[in-house]
């Protein structure tokens, strides 16, 4: 019988999934006792046959200790956390859930615009405190989104906004060109993306490249009314520097799903800013994006135990050449 350790609040809870893993019996464990650092992953993980990454980091010592593992797969699409170098000399295939989640991620931040764009959240907090502040807020269509991370969240996102009739400008490494052409997106430097956009909206991964990228600098290249929007990593902004731009009024507002660590700390000053608006790193949280997951997760572990190549392997061409 496999064993399955996860430790991703998450997996195996959602639609039709908990069936789908009784049905395989598979031994289950979940690791994501609050208490421990690493939710006691390291207690279970020399029985894993194959583990299901939620946030906790999978490292060389995780590996080392994990013996009789086949495979490694995140329950979602950022892999950062993952020591894919490790797992390709250890043999291991990873796999993710490419754009399972895109839909969720790109509605949410549409919401995220509408919010600031018509101070809901304010406005909520009015009412329900007895109070009727009317406030002026802007409409999207005609204003700019630029969409720094044009991959699959990117590109749902662009054609939300598209269909609102918003201008769209991105950033990407990978560009696909003949998706922009069909949605008259033009592809910038990101500094000059910045420049121009009326919203900004992070989509990119996490790690040492991406680091602060949007900081004191970028931010100074910003519209003084332009509004920011993090559903990438928490990393991927120098919260000290937007906290500062929105209190001296060189930012319009700011949305934030994805903190640095999590859950963050209340005491920053940007957690109490009136123009600021925070989700619980709640971009994927949808019933139908959890499921999907869920389902290419699954997916993956069929094939890893039926000692198959894994669909959504992110290092098979690693693999091969061992």
């Amino acid at each position: 019988m496999p064993v399955v350790v996860t430790t991703s609040p998450g997996f195996g809870r959602h639609g039709r999934i908990p069936e789908l893993i009784a049905d395989r019996g598979w031994e289950f464990i979940r690791c994501i006792d609050t208490e421990k650092a690493d939710g006691g992953l390291s207690e279970e993980i020399g029985r894993a046959d194959a583990l299901v990454v939620g946030l906790v980091p999978v490292t060389p010592e995780t590996l080392a200790a994990g013996v009789n593992l086949k495979g490694v797969v995140k329950h979602g699409v950022g892999i950062d956390n993952i020591d894919i170098a490790s797992c390709t000399t250890a043999g291991l295939p990873v796999c993710n859930t490419p754009a399972a989640n895109a839909d969720a991620v790109a509605e949410l931040a549409v919401g995220l615009m509408f919010s600031m764009a018509r101070f809901i959240p304010q406005g909520h907090i009015s009412v329900a405190s007895g109070g009727w502040n009317r406030q002026i807020g802007t409409q999207l269509g005609g204003k700019t989104l630029g969409i720094v991370g044009l991959g699959n969240i990117g590109k749902r996102l662009a054609r939300l906004a598209v269909g609102l009739g918003m201008k769209v400008v991105a950033t990407e490494k990978f560009p696909d060109e003949a998706f922009a052409r069909n949605y008259e997106i033009s592809f910038l430097p990101l500094d000059e993306l910045l420049a121009v956009s009326d919203y900004v909206s992070l989509h990119v991964f996490g790690g040492a490249d991406n680091i602060s990228l949007i900081g004191e600098r970028a931010l100074s290249l910003m519209k003084p009314d332009a509004k920011l929007i993090n559903l990438a990593r928490g990393d991927v902004v120098d919260l000290d520097a937007v906290a500062a731009a929105l209190e001296e009024e060189r930012l319009g507002g700011v949305a934030i799903d994805a903190y640095r660590s999590e859950p963050p700390d209340v005491s920053h000053p940007i957690f109490q800013h009136p123009r600021a608006v925070f989700t619980p790193h709640s971009g994927a949280d949808t019933r139908e994006a959890l499921e999907n997951v869920g389902l290419m997760v699954i997916e993956s572990l069929d094939a890893i135990f039926a000692g198959d190549p894994p669909p959504y392997c992110v290092n098979d061409d690693e693999l091969a050449l061992r």
